[in-house]
């Protein structure tokens, strides 16, 4: 109940973009969708099943939950290659050019 609390709370501090878009397309047909949702309005009689039906409330917080844990090993990953870009960048910086290499002609 507490998360479900909280995720009301930051529903108000969401982006119109983020109200608006689904975080995730379905590749269903139409009519595999409408087969999908007569499904799901239906009650459950496994236990299982039923557990899952307590918890379907919290089906939008794990959506956001995989969606920031991508974002973030992906800027984890971009951090990675500017760094190594930026290494790069400093090892070219510490080579100096003489003036004996200025005055002979490029091989290019």
């Amino acid at each position: 109940q507490r998360i479900l609390r909280l995720a009301e709370m930051c529903r108000r501090l969401e982006t119109e973009e983020e109200k608006v878009l689904p975080f995730y397309t379905s590749s269903l047909a139409e009519g595999e969708q409408q087969d999908a949702q007569r499904v799901l309005q239906k009650t459950p009689r496994e236990p299982l099943a039923q557990a899952l039906w307590d918890y379907a409330g919290l089906e939008r917080f794990w959506q956001r939950f995989n969606k920031a844990k991508l974002e973030q090993q992906a800027l984890e990953r971009e951090r990675a290659a500017l760094s190594q870009r930026n290494q790069c960048l400093q090892d070219l910086a510490g080579v100096s050019i003489t003036q004996d290499v200025l005055s002979n002609p490029s091989p290019l």
